[in-house]
């Protein structure tokens, strides 16, 4: 038997110049399941992605996954896409093997947590808005921090930096000013900076209903690690959503960050989806 794509609809434009596309997985003329390739454009080259992959029941377990996803990998090599990424959703553990057995590598998980009452911050902690003076230095020091994190997650050194670049100039497009920013300030009693948390309460859906908000970066000062002030951004975090009416928290965290995996799981949150990466040679 033959397992191959075929177009569900017309090619449409993706976020900034890219590109994306819903495909029928068939089997001798016959629809087994789907899936979604997407690109964007970076740089003159494109990273891709395959995701909303599923094989009807009765044809799983007879290599139409696998098939389908070397396919939808061709269709990325056809757009110029130089890497491709794989969303697997937590619990789909046949999948993740898939993956994994393709050469796709974990890169980042998902994870999100229901939100309830939060306890205050510990004494002598306070938060403070971040001001526009502190502003540009905090926004290099992001920027360099996640270059580097990509970089071990696998991207090239130019790939990340440009991606890194782009990617904080989309999500604050207006600086302190862009429209469902908070970035706090962890402060001790001697107004000495411990720690930044940066939110975006632009408030996509969960899947439970609801609305849910993003964690975009929690860093402690190095000087100040190992004392307990990440868990205090998080529940500042938590707390900024309340306040805003959200109750679903959400972010993202690279595989190769154990110390904040074990924070995370530590405070509630849990996996929602992985992220895995593949070059396409």
């Amino acid at each position: 038997m033959t397992t191959t794509l075929r177009p569900d609809g017309a090619e449409e434009p993706g976020v900034g110049g890219g590109r994306t596309q819903r495909w029928h997985v068939m089997v001798n003329g016959r629809r087994v399941g789907g899936l979604r390739t997407n690109a964007w454009a970076r740089s003159g080259r494109y990273p891709g992605e395959i995701c909303e992959l599923e094989i009807a029941e009765p044809d799983r377990r007879r290599g139409r996954g696998t098939v389908a996803v070397l396919a939808a990998e061709e269709v990325l090599r056809s757009w110029g896409c130089v890497r491709a990424q794989l969303l697997v959703p937590a619990g789909a553990t046949v999948a993740l093997r898939l993956a994994q057995t393709l050469g796709y590598v974990e890169q980042m998980r998902n994870l999100d947590k229901d939100l309830g009452e939060l306890p205050p911050l510990p004494a002598g902690l306070t938060a403070h808005p971040m001001t526009e003076q502190e502003f540009p230095a905090w926004r290099q020091t992001a920027i360099d921090g996640y270059r580097a994190d990509l970089v071990a997650g696998g991207l090239g050194a130019d790939e990340a930096a440009t991606r890194a670049a782009e990617d904080h100039r989309r999500a604050l497009p207006a600086g302190l000013g862009t429209v469902g920013t908070v970035l706090r300030r962890l402060r001790d009693a001697d107004g000495t900076v411990l720690g930044t948390v940066w939110v975006t309460l632009h408030q996509d859906r969960h899947p439970d209903g609801g609305s849910i908000a993003w964690v975009m970066v929690v860093e402690v000062a190095p000087e100040h690690r190992g004392r307990g002030h990440g868990r205090a951004l998080m529940h500042l975090a938590e707390r900024e959503c309340l306040r805003a009416g959200v109750r679903h928290l959400g972010l993202n965290v690279f595989s190769t960050n154990a110390v904040a995996i074990g924070l995370y799981e530590s405070l509630g949150y849990r996996p929602t989806r992985y992220v895995l990466n593949k070059p396409l040679l």
